[in-house]
Formats: C-alpha cells, structure tokens, sequence
C-alpha cells in the first residue's frame, strides 16, 4: 500500500510556493527561471513538484493557449499557520504554552526577540488568550 500523502510542504514545494506567492500566476517556465536563482532546477523537477502542490490544494491552475498558468490557491499566512499547527500538535500535545516555553528556552533567542515576545504577549487581547486555551 503506498504511504499516505501528507499536506506539510517539502523544503523543495516550499521553494516554489514561496516564488508562487512572491510573484502570483506564472508559468512553469517563470517559476523555473525563479527558482535557478537559488540553484539549478529542471524544468520536469519544477513541473512535477507544481502538480504534487496542485494535488494537495496550495496551487490551482488555468489554461492560456497551450500554456498552463499557475497560481497560489493557499495564502502564505494560511500555510504558515498550518505547519506551526502540526508541530504544536505532534511536538507539544497542542500546548501553546510548552511551545512558548521551549522558544524561551532556546540559548539563540536574542534579547530583541524576547523583549517583542514579551510585547506580544503583553499586548495580546484577553479573549484571544482565552479562546487559545
């Protein structure tokens, strides 16, 4: 039995979602010039990759002629969400409060990012914190 397709993004669909949302519809040609800017990719490796994204609902396309034309149908913040989501799920039992932790924790967490954490935080609207227990 093949194994079950997951929706998280791989490193390689992350590269070419990134360039999806930067630029909007592109050809496969397009999002293959983009993505030689990080490294050389072939146009089938692009073009693949494009229909695993497409099967799993972040892209959608529409024909012009004989060209495809793709475009992001997930929005980056959407998708962002998402993953922090499966990890919160699968490494902190959905704890919001352990994932906090374990980013305080993190000896490279700079002074700046803990005084914004701590802004964040402070800020946040009551309801909001109550509504994520």
């Amino acid at each position: 039995m093949p194994p079950k397709p997951s929706n998280t993004l791989t490193p390689a669909e992350l590269r070419l979602m990134k360039i999806l949302w930067m630029r909007g519809e592109s050809a496969i040609s397009d999002i293959a010039a983009a993505a030689a800017e990080d490294g050389p990719l072939a146009y089938t490796s692009v073009l693949t990759t494009v229909r695993i994204l497409e099967q799993k609902g972040y892209v959608t396309h529409r024909q012009q002629g004989r060209a495809f034309l793709y475009s992001p149908c997930v929005a980056e913040q959407e998708a962002s969400r998402s993953e922090i989501r499966r990890v919160l799920e699968r490494f902190f039992g959905n704890s919001r409060e352990r994932l906090v932790l374990s980013l305080l924790g993190d000896d490279e967490l700079t002074p700046e990012e803990l005084r914004r954490l701590k802004e964040a935080i402070a800020t946040a609207p009551e309801d909001e914190l109550e509504a994520s227990r």
